[in-house]
């Protein structure tokens, strides 16, 4: 028998490329047209973080815990179960996110959107609709069904890539309990993307990277204004 340490990861998928976007086929297929409203609550979401205030950050919040409970449940626990032992895992780790989503954004207030930096507002608010607007398309675009999208709200990729372009804009101190997760599936995405040799593979992951720079950049920035300004 091998040694462990002579397997990949490309060794340990245990599905392979085309049931893992037939599973994102039958789902579609069984919630439509949930993708509208998803849609729709996503165009919601981006004209909040036009506007900015203390109610519409925690209105952006209460969408945004509903749409991660949804993936939570809908997708990982009821479909991507089916062919992944460690799809349990995720589902619980998407409620989480959502109860820390719950009492940062909002019991607390701290989704805010607020005055930040130009490249770092730009990048936020960049990253969304591409969440939003480009990300289900790039499917199609690779030669994938349209059937098979993966649309915010209800897919995992395209709802974590929108939380962070979201937490970007909230403000020169962000809440950052709330990156953990959503940068972590950001990799694990990509890391499952590799191993089916998906040519988008990363994409994901390099957006996440791209977020947590921008915010601990922004982060610093702030704090030595404020040391400058004493």
């Amino acid at each position: 028998m091998s040694e462990w340490w002579t397997y990949g990861l490309r060794d340990l998928l245990l599905f392979s490329p085309r049931t893992y976007y037939r599973l994102f086929e039958l789902y579609n297929l069984e919630w439509w047209p949930l993708q509208i409203l998803a849609l729709a609550l996503g165009v919601a979401v981006f004209v909040l973080l036009l506007r900015g205030g203390e109610r519409a950050g925690r209105a952006i919040a209460v969408i945004l815990v509903a749409c991660w409970l949804w993936v939570a449940w809908g997708f990982h626990w009821q479909r991507y179960a089916s062919i992944n032992l460690a799809a349990s895992y995720f589902a619980w780790a998407f409620a989480v996110q959502a109860l820390l989503l719950l009492w940062s954004g909002v019991v607390r207030g701290r989704l805010t959107p607020a005055a930040v930096g130009r490249l770092q507002q730009y990048a936020g608010l960049g990253l969304f609709l591409f969440a939003l607007l480009i990300f289900p398309l790039m499917g199609p675009l690779l030669g994938r069904s349209l059937t098979q999208a993966e649309v915010f709200g209800m897919a995992p990729d395209p709802t974590a890539l929108a939380t962070l372009g979201a937490l970007l804009i909230a403000g020169s101190r962000p809440a950052w309990a709330l990156f953990p997760i959503p940068v972590a599936w950001c990799l694990i995405s990509g890391a499952t993307l590799w191993a089916m040799d998906a040519p988008d593979f990363a994409v994901v992951p390099l957006a996440a990277i791209l977020v947590v720079a921008l915010a601990v950049g922004g982060a610093v920035m702030h704090a030595r204004a404020g040391r400058s300004g004493k």
